[in-house]
């Protein structure tokens, strides 16, 4: 075996994935599809919905593929343009799961184990949780590295995920005795709207999974729906503060001024600057129809989308050609490094 672990010198690429369960909401456009759009222009990027994490819990089949139509829609309205990024279906690409296998076969149990995601998930209901469920996070390494990803636009609940990414690739090379054949995938965490909380909780991140559909804004709501859920935010009883510093503590209000900070593209400490000593009876009305100026539009361009779905199935089946040209080489070195018969 080689001495010193070579470094990968592979072109870079961006990869990430959005599940199809539920509707996408404005925490998964700041955090993910605004920075995907971002991302097209100068990097390598693969965007994938990720129809094989979604059904690691249960998943309506009559369902699933308008699902899948829908979060395309979703990525084609907020900017993704598929002629600069690849977007498609993860179970459409069969690299995923022979990938997963092979990584099963390299990742630990005691490595899983200490996956906090699938503690959460499971709760006490562990044993009647889904193996899928617990195996999860290789999945995830095998879409990563099935494109030979180098960057991964991540949210901080999935560090840890990328983490054993990291773990497994490093492990594979060194077993295998191929020295940088997989990179170890970077986060790109940093950013506005990495981190967008409920409106009801601003201790709790913003998901489409909390019952009360007040505390989201989906990206299907209509102007008036969005003015009404920034009404009733959870704010409290102070005025917007002068420095940044002075948002420790008062989480439901760091949030709101995350969000008009990453909405219009100013830092919060431009935002408080503007609305310093002001209270919420004159931000939350400017807040609102900032919100319902970005995304009304976005709602618009996803309804005429969905009214065409034959057109999000030529793309996609487009993207799944295009990620499988590049997937299906890389697994195809899996087996020859693993010692695979071939004739």
């Amino acid at each position: 075996m080689s001495d010193k672990p070579a470094e990968y010198t592979g072109p870079e690429r961006v990869f990430s994935g959005v599940q199809p369960s539920g509707s996408l909401h404005l925490g998964n456009y700041l955090g993910a599809l605004k920075k995907f759009v971002d991302l097209q222009d100068d990097h390598d990027c693969v965007y994938c919905i990720v129809d094989l994490h979604a059904v690691t819990v249960w998943q309506e089949p009559k369902e699933l593929a308008n699902q899948t139509r829908h979060i395309a829609a979703a990525f084609l309205a907020a900017g993704v343009d598929p002629a600069k990024a690849i977007i498609y279906p993860q179970s459409r690409v069969r690299a995923h799961t022979e990938l997963a296998w092979y990584f099963n076969c390299v990742a630990r149990i005691g490595w899983l184990n200490r996956m906090t995601q699938f503690k959460d998930k499971a709760g006490k209901n562990s044993e009647k949780m889904s193996v899928g469920l617990y195996d999860y996070p290789v999945l995830q390494a095998a879409d990563i590295l099935t494109f030979k990803a180098t960057h991964v636009p991540v949210g901080e609940d999935q560090k840890q995920h990328l983490e054993l990414s990291r773990d497994i690739a490093a492990k594979f090379n060194n077993d295998f005795d191929a020295p940088g054949f997989f990179p170890l995938p970077e986060p790109l965490i940093k950013g506005p709207g990495a981190r967008v909380m409920s409106l009801k909780d601003g201790s709790n991140k913003m998901s489409k999974s909390d019952p009360s559909d007040l505390s989201r804004i989906n990206l299907t709501d209509d102007a008036d729906l969005i003015a009404k859920k920034i009404r009733k935010a959870k704010s409290d009883a102070g005025v917007i503060p002068e420095a940044v510093e002075e948002l420790e503590g008062r989480p439901e209000v760091s949030n709101l001024v995350g969000i008009y900070a990453a909405l219009s593209g100013k830092s919060d400490a431009d935002v408080l600057t503007e609305f310093a000593g002001q209270g919420f009876g004159a931000f939350k009305p400017a807040l609102a129809e900032l919100c319902v100026e970005k995304i009304a539009p976005i709602t618009q361009l996803m309804n005429r989308y969905l009214s065409d779905p034959e057109e999000i199935d030529r793309i996609l089946a487009r993207g799944a050609d295009a990620a499988s040209e590049i997937a299906d080489p890389i697994v195809g070195d899996v087996r020859d490094i693993m010692g695979f018969w071939k004739v």
